[in-house]
C-alpha cells in the first residue's frame, strides 16, 4: 500500500491513552481504495478517530486535535435525540444512480446528494434525473461538484439542473470569492465545504455573503467545538458531514450535530452504510433516516480482526 494514502500516526500522550490501527472494508471503492483506515484512541474522556481522507483537504494537525478532545474532553451536551440524515450518489451511470437512489428512498431517507462535475454536463443532468424519478416530486435532490467548475460554468450547469428542484448546491466552485459570485446568479441556494476550514474562512465567507449553508466535518475542523464556533462565525445553518469514518468516528459528527441549535437539514453521517465491517457491535446506522444520538465504544474482537500490524 502506498504510504502516502495512510494516516499518519497520532501523537497522543497521557494516562490511559491507548490507541489501535485498523483497517476496515468498504463496500464500493472510494478513492480507488477498497478500505478504511483509521487509528482508533481510547482516554480518558472516549474514543476518539484520527483517519484524514486520501485525497480530501484535510490539515492532519486538525485532525488530530480532533482526537485529544474526543479523548479528554466531554462533548457538549445533545439538544435532539436522532438526527436525520440524506443518502449519497456517487459519480455512477443514470440506471445505478436510480437504483440507488430507489434503495435510499426505501430505507427511509428522503435527502439525496448526488455528485456532479467528474464529467459531461449531460451525464449529470441524466444522473440527476434518475435520482429525481426516484425519489419522486417529495425527494429532496443536492449536488456536490466539489469545486470542479469556474465561475461561468457553474452557472451554466446549475441553471440546467435547477430543473430538478435542488435544495441545494454544494461547493460549485473552489474559492470563496467565487462561491459568493455564483450565488448572486443563480436562484439554487449554494453551500461551501472545502473552502472553509477555519475561522477566518467562516468569517471572509460571511463578509462576503457567499454561502447560504456550510457543510462541515468535525476532523478538518479540529473538534466537535471548534466546528460550533466555526458555524457560528459563518451566521449560516449548517449540514454535517462525515470523512466515511468508523463508527467510532461517526459519533463526533453525530455529538456535533445534535448539539446545534437547529438543524434544519439532512446531515452526510449516514455513510456507515457504506463501510463492509465496523469495529462496534451495533454500528451507527440510520433507521427509517435517522440515526439515534449515541457514542458507541469498540468491540475488543472487531478490533482485533480489523486491526493493521505496523
Amino acid at each position: 500500500m502506498n504510504r502516502d494514502l495512510r494516516p499518519e500516526p497520532v501523537g497522543l500522550a497521557g494516562v490511559g491513552v491507548r490507541s489501535h490501527r485498523v483497517r476496515v472494508p468498504l463496500r464500493v471503492p472510494l478513492g480507488g481504495q477498497s478500505f478504511r483506515e483509521a487509528t482508533l484512541v481510547q482516554g480518558p474522556a472516549g474514543w476518539g478517530e484520527f483517519s484524514p481522507l486520501p485525497g480530501y483537504p484535510c490539515d492532519p494537525r486538525r485532525c488530530e486535535e480532533a482526537v485529544r478532545e474526543a479523548v479528554f474532553v466531554a462533548w457538549p451536551a445533545p439538544v435532539r435525540a436522532e438526527v436525520p440524515v440524506n443518502a449519497l450518489v456517487p459519480a455512477v451511470d443514470a440506471a445505478t444512480a436510480e437504483r440507488l437512489a430507489a434503495e435510499a428512498a426505501a430505507a427511509g431517507m428522503t435527502t439525496v446528494k448526488v455528485k456532479v462535475g467528474d464529467g459531461p454536463l449531460a451525464d449529470d443532468a441524466d444522473r440527476v434525473a434518475a435520482v429525481r424519478s426516484a425519489l419522486g416530486p417529495a425527494g429532496r435532490i443536492r449536488l456536490d461538484a466539489n469545486g470542479a467548475w469556474d465561475t461561468d460554468s457553474a452557472v451554466a450547469a446549475i441553471e440546467r439542473l435547477a430543473a430538478f428542484d435542488l435544495e441545494l448546491v454544494e461547493q460549485p466552485v473552489a474559492d470563496l470569492g467565487d462561491l459568493a459570485r455564483v450565488r448572486r446568479r443563480v436562484a439554487v441556494p449554494v453551500a461551501a465545504d472545502e473552502s472553509l476550514r477555519s475561522l477566518g474562512d467562516a468569517r471572509r465567507l460571511k463578509a462576503l455573503d457567499a454561502a447560504d449553508v456550510v457543510v462541515v466535518k468535525v476532523q478538518p475542523l479540529g473538534g466537535v467545538r471548534a466546528a460550533l464556533r466555526v458555524i457560528e462565525a459563518a451566521g449560516v445553518p449548517a449540514v454535517v458531514s462525515s470523512l466515511y469514518e468508523t463508527s467510532i468516528g461517526l459519533a463526533a459528527g453525530v455529538a456535533l450535530a445534535a448539539a446545534l441549535p437547529e438543524l434544519p437539514f439532512a446531515c452526510g453521517l449516514g455513510t456507515g452504510a457504506l463501510l463492509a465491517g465496523d469495529v462496534v457491535g451495533v454500528p451507527l446506522i440510520p433507521v427509517a433516516g435517522l440515526l439515534a444520538v449515541r457514542r458507541p465504544e469498540p468491540d475488543p474482537a472487531l478490533l482485533a480482526r480489523w486491526r493493521v500490524d505496523e
